[in-house]
């Protein structure tokens, strides 16, 4: 919320409250539609491999309820497949960061020459590297399963997503931009 505060008040006085409720709202739903489909990419491909060495669907959906699993599914799957396998079946996602990311894209389009720093790391950085840097951690973050500044279990494809949204977004808008100051 500290982030949101920082760089949602600068956006907020560009786009005006109505128009950034709107984009923060949407780059939040764009973080979890993301999050949501990987989850079940992840959770079906896993499946499929299950179904396809003799087990049947419903026994493996009846222990998955019941908060349980085979031990002999990491045999098909592996022990990182299992894992991913039950997790992303019994997650859940709350937060606010994937909206919070399409934010910090907002502000780097508009601020790519502002000067931030992280605590840890009191080097200034501008904009325009800093947040693609921090995209390109969740990323790596996302494909390899590593935190490498925060914890094991955040939704890193959520970030992916809002920021993504957040782009999408920002890249119409100032594309039409021209448009809505046409004289014809």
């Amino acid at each position: 919320m500290f982030a949101l505060w920082m760089f949602g008040s600068a956006i907020e006085s560009i786009f005006g409250s109505r128009r950034f409720l709107f984009f923060y709202l949407t780059c939040g739903l764009g973080a979890a539609i993301a999050q949501i489909s990987f989850l079940y990419y992840s959770f079906y491909s896993n499946l499929d491999l299950l179904l396809s060495s003799g087990y049947e669907q419903q026994t493996v959906l009846n222990l998955l309820m019941e908060g349980k699993y085979n031990t002999g599914w990491a045999n098909i799957l592996g022990q990182e497949g299992l894992i991913s396998f039950n997790t992303s079946f019994l997650s859940t996602m709350v937060g606010a960061s994937g909206a919070i990311m399409g934010v910090l894209v907002a502000f780097g389009m508009f601020f790519p020459e502002s000067k931030l720093m992280l605590i840890f790391f009191p080097v200034p950085i501008k904009a325009k590297y800093f947040i693609p840097g921090i995209i390109l951690l969740d990323l790596f973050s996302a494909i390899t399963g590593q935190a490498i500044f925060s914890p094991s279990n955040t939704a890193f494809v959520a970030h992916l997503g809002g920021a993504f949204t957040g782009f999408l977004i920002m890249y119409y808008w100032k594309k039409n931009q021209f448009n809505r100051n046409r004289w014809f």
